[in-house]
């Protein structure tokens, strides 16, 4: 299984002076980069997207003891995700509270384009993709 931590801790103690991200107190925030970037890894190492749910969806769910289906009746969390589009993350345009990120500048793979919460579309994913050049959103 694949979860996140969300670290708001400021710049200052993210050890950007060494560039040791994994040295960084509570870590690096990725909720928006996450499924991107482990989608593109996993691809580049010949896992599938159904891998991927399982590992960030299917999995959490189940240790906490929740059941999750696509059925009348059940909450509908969902992400519309473009598996086959690219694009370039941009730290500065991150919705973090804080900036920072080892990913700026590098692709990843696969662009959220909407997200369900409890049944309601909430904003639509950010990303920059490089087959369309065009900002997803607006």
């Amino acid at each position: 299984m694949i979860a996140s931590d969300h670290s708001p801790c400021p710049p200052a103690m993210k050890s950007l002076d060494n560039g040791r991200f994994d040295q960084a107190w509570g870590g690096i925030s990725s909720l928006q980069l996450g499924l991107s970037v482990v989608w593109a890894e996993a691809a580049q190492r010949g896992f599938a997207i159904t891998d991927v749910v399982r590992w960030m969806s299917r999995e959490p769910a189940k240790l906490l003891g929740l059941t999750r289906k696509i059925a009348v009746g059940q909450r509908a969390d969902l992400v519309i995700f473009d598996d086959d589009s690219q694009w370039v993350v941009d730290g500065k345009a991150l919705l973090h509270r804080h900036k920072v990120t080892p990913y700026d500048g590098r692709v990843v793979r696969g662009v959220v384009l909407q997200t369900i919460l409890r049944g309601a579309a909430t904003k639509v994913g950010r990303g920059l993709t490089i087959d369309r050049r065009e900002r997803l959103g607006q």
